[in-house]
């Protein structure tokens, strides 16, 4: 895009009110992969990320929060791979019309990125996935005495 009309697609609007979608802050599942360095997008420290978050679960936990959540069709710029797991951003209001908080827990981007580090890994689809592994490892011994069918 060039020209006049550019700058005013791309351009910041002060028309805009914090309810709008557009004026909601955005996160990417990368912002918080512990498997990501600093590089590749993750945006707070290891120790609070989650391995592989995807947009589903950060979805999940901000609506239990009760935070106003929109999910996107878009892929991380600094995202490699062009999987279909590895899309999707969140939108998230931080602000009501008036400039306040929109919940007096989350006042910024940090503080968001920070509880679902925390809360992703309760989950029940997170605590889940051991028990699954546990269940097909005892199923695939109990076949190894037989002949496979052709």
């Amino acid at each position: 895009m060039s020209g006049p009309s550019a700058s005013r697609v791309l351009a910041w609007s002060p028309d805009k009110t914090h309810s709008e979608f557009e004026r909601w802050v955005c996160i990417y599942p990368a912002y918080i992969n512990n498997k990501k360095t600093l590089a590749q997008g993750r945006k707070i420290p290891k120790n609070i990320c989650v391995e592989n978050p995807t947009h589903q679960e950060i979805r999940d936990v901000l609506v239990a929060a009760g935070l106003k959540v929109g999910v996107e069709n878009k892929l991380y710029s600094r995202e490699r791979s062009k999987e279909l797991l590895y899309r999707g951003r969140i939108r998230v209001q931080l602000k009501n019309d008036d400039g306040t908080l929109y919940s007096d827990k989350f006042p910024t981007r940090e503080s968001l990125m920070v509880h679902l580090g925390e809360m992703i890994p309760k989950l029940k689809t997170r605590q889940a996935k051991p028990v699954a592994d546990q269940q097909q490892q005892t199923h695939g011994k109990g076949k190894k005495g037989g002949k496979s069918r052709r």
